[in-house]
């Protein structure tokens, strides 16, 4: 599914929108499931002119000369300007493009079209999108924002992958970046949050800003080092150990069983 890597591709396709003004918007009713109505988005959003893009976590923001646009991508959601994909395929999302799944668009008076497409229909587009529930943007996480996401005031605290996952704590980080991220930093993706020593946290920080980092270069959230090994009876690339693999905050997970403890 979509996560920071590819959303923020999404958003810098979305660049070369700016300037241009609306003439006509569309969206099913799967699309336009948090406006209430399919005529919402029409009516919001003719004539204005697109000024600027943004995103917080997974969510594209179009900034324009009324209201702020949001789109949120679901599990499979693409962005297209006309036949120009945001990246070239989703790791678990379609590899081909179907009119009949543009499920949103954007008439533009240049003549182009900026498409929602998405197969699964869990994606939506929102007017003045409430950012109130996000935590920090993944990609842009300070070490003191990392620190607060990290700390536990009571307890043990929910497992780490889960905490990673919690978009109200870090806003961006999925399923396949979460799990290179403990790859990388060599921890079990089981251990409780109030449970990691000061070492542990230092290794977890280093290993989600390489990760992002890298991953955005190779290309998306489905490049990471440990994806050869994600399958049952998987053996680690990096130390030739059995991947276990569990549900772990609502999300299928591999770990390797020997260097991630």
């Amino acid at each position: 599914m979509p996560e920071i890597l590819e959303v923020e591709s999404y958003r810098s396709l979305a660049d070369r929108v700016v300037g241009a003004s609306i003439t006509k918007g569309w969206a099913d009713a799967y699309a336009a499931k948090k406006l209430g109505s399919t005529s919402t988005w029409p009516r919001a959003v003719k004539g204005l002119t697109i000024t600027g893009t943004s995103r917080r976590g997974k969510l594209m923001l179009l900034t324009t000369s009324g209201p702020t646009l949001g789109v949120r991508f679901g599990m499979t959601g693409v962005l297209l300007i006309d036949d120009t994909a945001g990246i070239e395929g989703l790791f678990y999302g379609p590899h081909e493009y179907k009119e009949e799944w543009i499920r949103a668009g954007l008439a533009l008076d240049d003549g182009r079209r900026l498409l929602l497409h998405d197969p699964r229909r869990l994606a939506r587009v929102e007017i003045e999108p409430d950012l109130d529930d996000l935590g920090p943007d993944a990609l842009r996480l300070t070490r003191r924002e990392f620190d607060a996401m990290i700390t536990i005031e009571r307890g043990d605290g929910p497992a780490l992958k889960a905490r990673l996952l919690d978009q109200s704590r870090v806003a961006g980080i999925g399923n396949l970046l979460a799990d290179e991220m403990m790859f990388r930093a060599a921890l079990d993706p089981r251990t409780p949050v109030g449970r990691l020593n000061a070492a542990d946290r230092d290794k977890l920080f280093a290993a989600l800003k390489l990760t992002l980092r890298t991953l955005q270069r190779r290309g998306g959230s489905h490049t990471g080092d440990h994806m050869v090994a994600r399958f049952p009876g998987g053996l680690c690339p990096r130390d030739g150990g059995t991947m276990l693999s569990a549900t772990i905050g609502g999300r299928t997970t591999y770990w390797c069983s020997v260097h991630q403890h």
